[in-house]
């Protein structure tokens, strides 16, 4: 695809995006420059200071972000409030375990919710905790026909034990077998998780599944809890960035930082650390394709 191509083709999808979001409940226009077209913050960066994030993230030019799916009859509170500070919920975080036999009715509830907000993409973390794991796909599978039911992406996080690396999400991807059931790309995770991997190069393994990327930094260190700013670890960002822009992704870009093991940071330090990886993805995100 050429350049001017690729550029005709971005605009397109913010455009079309912006049409979208303008008559769903709750969104705003997104103001997030360039490429990824939707950036997006996790509200559990700031840790114990999350109430911080509601004015911290709109100062830093971050409209979007990636938060807990509330309880129903607080949906409504919960988008009045993001709207008052003008934000939007972009990916909500589910908590519907599948390997219970009442994991999908949780969903279902919480994709209800989903729709009413205006969201489009629920993340989630499956663990089949020794389910077989034909009655997990299986599950998923009715999963994914109620999300589609409500307008809405199921993506899977980037955990143990069906989907830690690119050749098991792609072997659930294919049991599931469910458009409305992709992947949660997390490029931090690939390394904590496994050895000998590459983020970029994993992600080129599964980007026809993915619906949504957090980005995430790490120390290389095999289950080594150590998640610094972006920048600071092993993470090939301006590959990693390369892949989506070649394959024309432009779904959420979500940063995600957890901290480091044993070490504690101030309000300050936290916002900062935001800051400066807000900073560094638009930097890299701006330049040209590497």
């Amino acid at each position: 695809m050429s350049s001017g191509t690729r550029g005709w083709s971005s605009l397109t999808t913010l455009v079309l995006w912006a049409m979208l979001l303008g008559a769903r409940p709750g969104f705003a226009a997104d103001s997030s420059p360039g490429f990824p077209d939707l950036l997006a913050c996790r509200f559990a960066n700031y840790q114990e200071f999350e109430s911080a994030a509601w004015t911290n993230l709109p100062a830093l030019g971050v409209t979007n972000v990636f938060m807990s799916v509330p309880a129903p009859d607080q949906a409504d509170a919960v988008l009045g409030r993001l709207r008052a500070h003008g934000l939007r919920a972009l990916v909500l975080r589910g908590d519907g375990d599948v390997s219970q036999t009442n994991g999908v009715d949780r969903l279902a509830i919480q994709l209800a919710t989903c729709e009413r907000m205006g969201v489009r993409y629920l993340f989630l973390s499956v663990k089949r905790q020794g389910v077989d794991k034909e009655i997990i796909y299986a599950r998923l599978r009715q999963a994914g026909e109620i999300a589609a039911r409500h307008h809405v992406t199921i993506a899977l996080e980037t955990h143990p034990d069906l989907c830690t690396n690119s050749d098991l999400q792609r072997e659930t991807m294919l049991r599931i077998n469910h458009p409305n059931v992709r992947i949660n790309f997390d490029t931090g995770n690939i390394h904590f998780y496994n050895r000998g991997r590459d983020a970029a190069a994993e992600l080129r393994r599964i980007i026809d599944f993915v619906a949504t990327v957090e980005v995430k930094d790490h120390n290389g260190e095999f289950e080594g809890w150590n998640f610094p700013a972006l920048g600071r670890g092993i993470v090939k960002f301006p590959e990693v960035l390369a892949v989506l822009r070649e394959h024309g992704y432009h779904g959420p870009v979500t940063i995600e930082i957890e901290g480091i093991k044993g070490v504690h940071r101030s309000q300050a330090e936290v916002e900062r650390e935001i800051a400066e990886s807000v900073r560094s993805l638009r930097s890299l995100s701006n330049s040209p394709t590497r």
